[in-house]
């Protein structure tokens, strides 16, 4: 069963002689329970189509379908909450809010959403992470690993079916890289959550189900992996 369809995705930015085509009439459908790892250069479109596919920005034209429902059909403040709850995001750059400590980084789309944290969920996920003996402390006083397994507590404790990652561990140095990565095909095999990763990684797309190459906005292979 697709969780997701992307149906002739477009994305322009830009007018005129700066008008850049970042996606070029892409389609693809993700299976509930698949790890996709995405591939390509940089200003491949990448990018662009995992935030289009997770609600971050509107295409110029085509549709994303998540369990059926048209992302995009969406007010801006309804695609804030599907965000919140449905989708899990990992950047790069790990986006924690500085005065806040590991505990309130994580639960922070729960308290966005005015509901109360799940205290059992907080506490799996911190021993998951490696992080239970560092709940109170702040980013700063964190590496660059911590921050990271913070980020991913952050995008797991809603439970959301699909996980978006964009470049997760490039940032990180190989162990770390390593670590983070297990610690994402654990959560997508422990919990059935579809994992979506942007990598330049050749080793991480090689941990996935399926493998799409892309290029100049395009996709130009689509291959499953064979175990």
């Amino acid at each position: 069963m697709d969780i997701l369809s992307v149906s002739h995705l477009t994305k322009v930015y830009g007018e005129g002689e700066q008008r850049t085509r970042a996606l070029d009439d892409v389609s693809l459908s993700i299976a509930e329970g698949d790890f996709v790892a995405i591939i390509g250069a940089s200003g491949s479109g990448k990018s662009t189509l995992l935030h289009l596919m997770g609600g971050v920005d509107r295409p110029t034209s085509g549709t994303v379908l998540m369990n059926g429902q048209d992302v995009y059909a969406r007010s801006d403040e309804a695609l804030a909450v599907f965000r919140r709850r449905e989708v899990g995001l990992i950047y790069q750059f790990y986006n924690l809010v500085p005065v806040l400590n590991v505990e309130e980084n994580m639960t922070l789309p729960v308290a966005l959403d005015g509901r109360v944290v799940n205290d059992e969920r907080l506490h799996d996920l911190l021993n998951r992470l490696g992080l239970a003996g560092k709940r109170g402390c702040l980013p700063n006083q964190l590496s660059g690993g911590q921050q990271q397994r913070v980020a991913i507590g952050r995008a797991l404790m809603n439970a959301p079916a699909i996980v978006l990652a964009d470049e997760p561990t490039g940032n990180l140095d190989t162990k770390n890289s390593r670590e983070i990565m297990e610690l994402l095909v654990q959560s997508n095999r422990d919990f059935g959550q579809t994992l979506v990763v942007i990598t330049h990684d050749e080793d991480i797309a090689l941990m996935a189900d399926r493998v799409i190459s892309m290029e100049d906005g395009r996709i130009v292979s689509d291959e499953r992996i064979r175990r």
